[in-house]
């Protein structure tokens, strides 16, 4: 049986938990305790307290000795910034068209994605790739599929001036961010001096991206003693993925996005993308077909799968990988249980609300969308 969610605590849970905390509350009052009671009733006071608050006892504090690890809360240390950037990341007018902002194609109530095979940028083109969720995005080694971006801030330049997706140019946006008072004002607050430019853009919704992780899964939770977070059939699914070889790639926090892997180890892998991958960066010929290896966190929300988003359904990225990357043909029974581990990766989604963007003025440049 599959118990809720260690970040949803169930309501019946929290009033039994909080019932008994005013219930020892006022035996406190009325009882003279000895020191043996005195111990007691302090470690339930702290077990309760935190059933009421987390909706489950802790289990223990041991870390579980694998090789992933539990994806940690973030540490926001300048959230003018942070909400700078989030002003920036839902503002469409950075684009070409005023219609298509970075959440067009990472969008936050979708599991960071868009859940199409290829993005649709200016014009409704067609993008040439899958676009990788921004969730927990800054632990990759690098950014987009090629790793052709070292990090969230060199990332965040990229769609602006691509005419295939924002088709902006840097120039045009910093001047259409000067043109609104309220977004020269804030700029000037966050980063003490005058002026806008696209170093100071990307900084700053490279900072909110850092801030979009998901720890608080139930395998977490397992990972860090909790012998009840997952059911049988779903610890019977990590042992078949550490058991079959996935976490020689799929590892670390991320399950993943650590490495650069070829597409295609024991079969070929024939694309429907025309990426070439890490070669169109190095220049390498023996880089082709390799990219870099997709985070599996909240991959139950990250549909569809791999880099041409070929692969529809979980079921379907499960039965082609361990076929093309590890030679096995799993049976459904192990597919399934597989499947059902991969759901457990799903962490508590970050809870954003949408700015108030600042009003163009009468200088701001109108969006040309049919150009």
């Amino acid at each position: 049986m599959i118990r809720p969610r260690a970040s949803m605590p169930g309501l019946s849970g929290m009033r039994v938990a909080a019932g008994a905390l005013m219930n020892l509350k006022k035996l406190k009052k009325h009882i003279t305790m000895n020191a043996t009671s005195r111990l007691f009733a302090a470690a339930a006071f702290s077990v309760l307290a935190a059933c009421s608050e987390g909706g489950q006892t802790p289990r223990s504090s041991s870390l579980r000795s694998e090789p992933v690890a539990p994806v940690a809360a973030a540490r926001v240390d300048d959230p003018e910034l942070v909400e700078l950037g989030r002003k920036l990341y839902f503002d469409p007018r950075l684009s070409k068209s005023g219609f298509i902002s970075c959440n067009s194609c990472h969008n936050l109530s979708m599991g960071g994605s868009d859940n199409l095979k290829s993005s649709i940028g200016h014009n409704w083109s067609k993008g040439p790739i899958n676009a990788p969720t921004v969730l927990n995005s800054s632990m990759n080694l690098a950014q987009f599929w090629d790793g052709r971006a070292k990090d969230l801030q060199e990332q965040a330049g990229g769609p602006i001036a691509n005419p295939g997706e924002m088709a902006f140019t840097h120039k045009l946006a910093v001047d259409m961010l000067l043109s609104i008072p309220a977004y020269v004002d804030e700029f000037r607050e966050v980063f003490g001096a005058e002026g806008i430019d696209i170093k100071k853009v990307t900084k700053a919704i490279a900072a909110f991206e850092e801030t979009l992780v998901t720890p608080g899964s139930r395998f977490d939770f397992w990972l860090k003693g909790d012998d009840r977070a997952l059911s049988a059939e779903e610890l019977e699914g990590y042992q078949l993925f550490k058991s079959s070889g996935c976490t020689a790639c799929h590892n670390g926090p991320l399950f993943g996005g650590n490495s650069y892997q070829k597409m295609g180890v024991i079969e070929p892998y024939s694309a429907k993308s025309p990426a070439e991958g890490r070669s169109a960066v190095t220049g390498r010929d023996a880089d082709r077909f390799n990219f870099k290896v997709p985070t599996l966190r909240n991959v139950e929300l990250t549909y569809p799968y791999f880099h041409d988003g070929e692969a529809e359904t979980l079921t379907e990225a499960v039965e082609v990988m361990g076929r093309i990357q590890l030679g096995r043909t799993y049976s459904e029974s192990d597919n399934r249980k597989i499947v059902a581990f991969l759901k457990t990766l799903t962490g508590k989604q970050p809870e954003i609300m949408l700015p108030l963007l600042p009003p163009s003025s009468d200088s701001t440049p109108r969006p040309t969308p049919f150009e």
